[in-house]
């Protein structure tokens, strides 16, 4: 079996969830899904994945939350975090990239852009 990279989403809207499942899937990754923060955290320990798409307004913990635990640590230095969001604030696009993230989309969001996005992050660490 060829290796995929692998990829965490991470989303409460089914919506979204399935039109991301797809994309990625299409475009040749693996793909897991978390709807929830405590979920995502449980997900990226088992699985490590190569890159999350973290939506920030989530249940139980927020994706800021989960961005700086995985941050914080060592295991997951290597993997990519993308936040995918409604906040598009400059203060909060700042705050996501201060605690670690790679990139920051607000959504809504072009497919063609995240999946080029996704691409040349995961691109950049080969």
């Amino acid at each position: 079996m060829e290796d995929k990279k692998k990829v965490l989403i991470v989303e409460d809207d089914p919506v979204i969830v399935i039109s991301l499942e797809f994309l990625m899937e299409e475009n040749g990754y693996a793909v897991f899904i978390a709807k929830t923060g405590e979920e995502a955290l449980e997900l990226a320990e088992k699985h490590e994945p190569d890159l999350i798409l973290l939506d920030v307004m989530l249940p139980q913990r927020t994706g800021f939350e989960v961005c700086q635990i995985l941050r914080a640590q060592d295991k997951f230095e290597k993997t990519k975090i993308v936040l995918l969001t409604a906040k598009g604030r400059e203060v909060d696009i700042k705050k996501g990239l201060t605690l670690g993230a790679d990139a920051y989309i607000t959504k809504p969001f072009s497919t063609r852009d995240l999946v080029k996005t996704v691409h040349d992050i995961l691109a950049d660490e080969s």
